[in-house]
């Protein structure tokens, strides 16, 4: 590990949406869907094809607890993988037993937030959170591979672990498992689904006029308006 390191120092050091690895396109809100899925996947193709290493990789916000307690109420965020996206909504994957599942048992809201640098793009939503049945979400499973089956089998995720020989041991009977019945059930392994309020697209801008463009959900589909940046 770094040491002396001037944190400072580094962060002036470093530039956000640098010409020779960040292409910057414009953002025509008159041009745009009525609704959002069309656009996000548009704008997800492009990151693709710009090299963007992981571009379906989102952070998921979520809060803990009763806000009326002692403690409660607080946001917690982390990274996790989209897996898919269209009328039925935005959808991730973790056990209901996690601590991001016991929080959406218990708040069942949720943002999520992408971020795709060389474009200079963000696309946030936020809204209520369903589960999806089990059968969906266990072919969701099975849809993805080994290593995904594996660390659902390995479980006890968020749970407190005693050592990284246990984490080994634990995890080496599952890959096995996983190799030798591939169709294996992971019971607590949930696929949710983000039912946006509220989806937006921001374009970012070399001289800071980002155009930052609002869906909001209306009783008769939905409703589209600029913020300042």
């Amino acid at each position: 590990m770094a040491t002396g390191t001037d944190l400072d120092e580094l962060l002036r050091s470093l530039r956000v949406w640098a010409p020779e690895r960040t292409k910057l396109p414009p953002l025509d809100p008159t041009t745009t869907p009525d609704t959002p899925l069309p656009l996000f996947t548009t704008w997800f193709a492009e990151a693709v094809a710009a090299g963007e290493p992981e571009p379906h990789v989102m952070s998921l916000a979520t809060r803990d607890g009763d806000p009326a307690s002692e403690g409660g109420g607080l946001p917690d965020v982390r990274m996790v993988m989209l897996h898919g996206a269209d009328e039925e909504g935005w959808s991730f994957a973790t056990h209901s037993t996690s601590r991001k599942g016991h929080q959406l048992k218990g708040f069942a809201y949720a943002a999520l937030a992408f971020y795709w640098p060389r474009l200079g793009r963000q696309v946030r939503l936020r809204g209520p959170v369903l589960p999806a049945t089990p059968t969906e979400s266990q072919s969701d499973l099975h849809a993805h591979s080994t290593g995904a089956l594996a660390a659902a089998l390995t479980g006890h995720q968020s749970e407190p672990l005693s050592s990284l020989d246990e984490l080994r041991q634990a995890s080496e009977e599952a890959w096995e498992l996983a190799q030798r019945e591939p169709k294996t059930p992971a019971p607590s392994w949930t696929l949710y689904r983000v039912f946006p309020d509220e989806v937006e697209f921001f374009q970012g801008d070399a001289l800071r006029r980002h155009v930052r463009l609002s869906y909001i959900r209306a009783e008769r589909g939905w409703t589209k308006e600029l913020l300042w940046p």
